[in-house]
């Protein structure tokens, strides 16, 4: 069994334990069957990269929603002020991710970032093009990217050596 079906059970486990099938039930009942799995793991003798997995995920899914946060705020700003701050450009970006799941999500995340959106992935799969509604400095805006939404998604998503 996998540890994430073994944390699966034990949240359901707990959620039985307590009587309620509630969503908070389910997340803590998540947190204490990882808390025992990653415990229970020198006794087992088998290293999982599960539990960097769940950390890398939940870590892309916090700095994905801060990214969120501060693109609509400046593109909120742009709108309700009469300067005209923004620059668009269409860019080019060459990926790292490999993985057709880490292209979809490096993608999707792009679009769903007020200020960015993913036009389309070169035939090799090596180039994204992307619109940038504040692109003032182009390779700035790139490496912004690569090293924020591409780094979080490999790590999450795409299997290690």
């Amino acid at each position: 069994m996998s540890n994430f079906a073994a944390n699966i059970f034990l949240a359901a486990a707990w959620a039985v334990l307590f009587g309620s099938f509630t969503w908070l039930a389910m997340i803590s009942g998540f947190v204490v069957g990882y808390a025992v799995l990653w415990l229970l793991q020198p006794l087992t003798g088998v290293r999982s990269s599960y539990f960097k997995r769940v950390w890398y995920w939940l870590k892309l899914l916090v700095l994905f929603h801060y990214e969120l946060v501060v693109s609509s705020v400046q593109v909120l700003w742009d709108i309700v002020t009469p300067t005209l701050l923004a620059r668009p450009a269409i860019l080019e970006m060459p990926l790292d991710v490999k993985t057709d799941a880490g292209i979809l999500l490096v993608t999707n995340l792009i679009s769903l970032t007020p200020g960015t959106l993913s036009i389309d992935v070169s035939e090799d799969r090596k180039t994204l093009t992307i619109h940038a509604m504040f692109a003032d400095d182009p390779d700035a805006v790139i490496a912004a990217l690569k090293n924020g939404m591409e780094k979080w998604v490999i790590d999450a998503v795409e299997e290690r050596a």
